[in-house]
């Protein structure tokens, strides 16, 4: 029986949980994720659970928020004011923006408060300090 291996081609069907049991994603509905083991298209712990997996094997692996996409962080949420927005948007609460740095790379934020004049913007990732499960299912090695 085939084992995935780093440097592998495989194909997977997953969903993600929180730990309170709510899905924050699915390939269910989909075709099934093409990742090459090793070199971090996904978050390095999910592919790390899919090796040693053969196809057919399905697996649960808890990903502590560390190893995903690390903790929430208080010194990525700043405060702009509305007037520094492109006057043909109009900010929503849970809008995500694209944000330009000094260096010309691009953030995204999302929107996570409007105050009167000030828009507060949150740059970490929507998922920072959650810890997650995936239920993996090996569909190929290919």
């Amino acid at each position: 029986m085939v084992q995935a291996k780093v440097n592998d081609k495989v194909k997977v069907h997953y969903t993600g949980y929180l730990t309170d049991g709510n899905i924050f994603d699915s390939s269910l509905d989909r075709e099934p994720m093409e990742v090459t083991i090793g070199e971090r298209m996904v978050i390095p712990a999910f592919e790390n659970g899919i090796v040693g997996m053969a196809a057919g094997d399905t697996k649960t692996i808890r990903i502590s928020a560390d190893d995903a996409y690390g903790p929430y962080r208080e010194d990525l949420v700043g405060t702009i004011a509305r007037s520094q927005l492109p006057a043909d948007i109009e900010p929503q609460v849970g809008m995500v923006l694209q944000a330009h740095g000094p260096d010309g790379g691009v953030t995204l934020v999302t929107v996570k408060e409007l105050r009167n004049d000030d828009v507060i913007l949150d740059a970490n990732h929507p998922l920072a300090g959650q810890d997650l499960v995936f239920e993996i299912k090996l569909v190929e090695i290919a």
